[in-house]
Parts: C-alpha cells; structure tokens; sequence
C-alpha cells in the first residue's frame, strides 16, 4: 500500500493531504515537486487515492483495497489520463486545436471535456515532467487548470519547477517530497556502471578495452526500447483488456494513450541511461576534488569498489566535458551507437 510506504517518510505532506480530504478542501490541482521521479510517479498516485477512495478511514487515510484505490495503484483506473514528455526532445507540446495529435496538451485537456465512458465519474489527470511544457502549452492550459471540468483532478509532477511560468504554479497547490538523489531503476544498470568503471579506471589509452566498453554501453542502451514497451504492455493490459469493451470511441482513446505510453517510457528510460553516465562522471570528478563519497547523492555507484588513493581531477574533468558532449549531441538527429562509441574512445584516448 503506497500510503504506509511514505508515511514515515513524508509524514507532514500525507497528513497534511488526509486532513484535507477529511475537510472537504482538497485543491482540483496540485503541483508535485520531487528529485526522484519514482517517487514522483508514486505519490502522485498516492495523492489521487487520497482524494477518490470510495471507503476512507476516519481519519482521510485512503483504504488502499477498494476498488478505486486498487485501480489506482495498478494503473487500472479508467478514468487515470496521463500526459509526459514526447519527442527527440522530450516536451509537451499545445498540439493542434481542431485536431489533435497524440501526447499533445490539448489531446489530454480534451479528454476532460468528454463524457465519460467507464462507471467512474471522477476524472485523474496526471502530467509528468510537467516543466517539459513549452510555454504555450502552459498558457493553453491555463483555463482547465483553472476552472476544470467538474469531477476533475488533476495533478502535475515536476524536478524543476522554477522552469514552470508564474501563472502555472499558482493554479496549483504545492507538494515538496525532496530526497536529494536519483533511483536508476531500467534493466541493464548494473552492467553500465561496471563498463563505466573499466572506462574510467581499466582502460587509459587502451582501444581494445575501450572498444569493449563501448559495446557494452551502445547494447544497453539498444534494450531501453524494448524494455519500454514490455513494461508499458504490462502496466496497461488491464486498461486494454477493458478497452475491447468499450465502444469504439473510449476504445480508441485508450490505444492512442497506450501508444504514447511506451514512447514517453522508452524516452523517460533513455534520459536515464544518459544520467546514470553523467551521475557517474560528475560524482568521479568530485572524489577528484576531494569528496567523501558518503557525500555523494548517488554514493551507491561506487559501493564495494577500491577506489584509487587519488584521482585525476583534470582528467576527470575532461571525461565530465565528454559526457556533457554526448548528452548535447544525442539531442539533435545523429547516429546513438556511433555517438556513445566516439565518446567511449575520447574518455580512454584524451582525457
């Protein structure tokens, strides 16, 4: 139950919502800010079983076994719309108003304008990464945030939210659940971080083992998309199972969102991969600069490792400078292999 999973953890922000839904004052939007998008992901579900279980306790803490709160938690909930970051370059774009596009902001405003198709009246809507909006999705969004459909909650998860206008973060109430440090949670991890410590530490001017490496990183990140869809069919073969019934409109709907599903997850897990090389990268360069490594936010990428008695902070640095590279390069129409190949080679070669 995701209630008892963070209420040591966050215990002022939960009760601080149960309170709310005990009093009848729950906001129709909050804005949730937190470093870990798993547990972003999470209380922003915890925060919609908060507000719909049909069978709270006394005291606003949601039952987590009805029907709604059980929907909720397994992604099955009808009525659940969710919107991320789509694209080369992970925004969220306005989308066409007449019609359209899928993963598009008025695409997922316009469901809310629909009558439903389900025996759920209340309508979940969740935007993740929602400063991956460009400002005229913000603006378009304005008015439902403001005034929504009645029966409508919404909710927008954030790591950044100073990149979010003025006028989007005042529609919402503000949630912080801030832990400092990342989960790296995609199949291939572990190997990546080990091809990364023989990078670093193995293979100094050596193609060979660099090339080694390299391999292993372009095949890890070959797998993201399939890991992607496998997970995306997983989390939603409820939902389609349940379309089949449906006519064809509610149907459809559900499809299109099952499809933008698997690209945002495939994107989602591609950012990072990405940040598990620059994590690595960073947090080498501040052991270099005379860091604890209990002081890191990740320290865990470099449990059970013998670490050299000292680092090269110029060379580190270099290898940093690489990796920024990399992450820039890969934002625009190239080869992905070739890139993380040449950057593979520039680390062991010249830093």
């Amino acid at each position: 139950m995701l209630f008892l999973k963070y209420k040591e953890k966050f215990p002022v922000l939960l009760s601080s919502l149960v309170n709310a839904r005990r009093a009848g004052r729950m906001a129709h939007g909050y804005l949730l800010h937190g470093d870990n998008h798993v547990l972003r992901e999470e209380l922003a579900i915890l925060t919609a079983q908060i507000a719909l279980c049909a069978s709270p306790e006394a005291d606003g803490t949601p039952c987590g076994k009805c029907d709604v709160c059980d929907k909720l938690e397994r992604g099955a909930y009808p009525e659940l719309n969710i919107l991320r970051p789509s694209g080369k370059m992970r925004f969220i774009k306005v989308g066409d108003r007449i019609n359209p596009e899928v993963n598009t902001l008025r695409w997922f405003e316009d469901i809310f304008y629909k009558t439903t198709t389900s025996q759920y009246s209340r309508k979940v809507g969740i935007i993740y990464d929602a400063d991956r909006m460009n400002g005229e999705a913000q603006n378009a969004f304005l008015k439902t945030l403001e005034e929504p459909p009645s029966n409508t909650f919404f909710i927008l998860t954030t790591g950044n939210p100073s990149a979010l206008l003025p006028t989007t973060r005042s529609r919402c109430q503000l949630l912080m659940a801030l832990e400092n440090r990342t989960e790296f949670d995609f199949e291939g991890f572990e190997l990546l971080l080990d091809s990364l410590r023989k990078l670093s530490f193995e293979a100094t001017g050596d193609l060979i083992k660099a090339e080694q490496c390299a391999g292993i990183v372009i095949a890890v990140a070959a797998s993201l998309r399939a890991q992607a869809e496998s997970g995306a069919k997983e989390e939603w073969s409820e939902r389609l199972d349940m379309a089949q019934e449906l006519e064809s409109a509610g149907k459809k709907r559900i499809e299109e969102q099952f499809s933008a599903a698997a690209v945002a997850e495939y994107l989602r897990m591609r950012t990072y991969f990405l940040s598990v090389i620059h994590t690595w990268f960073a947090q080498l360069f501040q052991l270099g600069c005379g860091a604890a490594p209990e002081r890191l936010a990740n320290p865990e990428f470099f449990a059970d490792m013998v670490l050299p008695e000292k680092i090269d902070t110029e060379r580190a640095a270099e290898a940093l400078r690489f990796t920024e590279e990399l992450i820039f390069n890969l934002k625009f129409n190239v080869d992905e292999s070739l890139a993380l190949r040449t950057f593979c080679l520039n680390v062991a070669i010249n830093s």
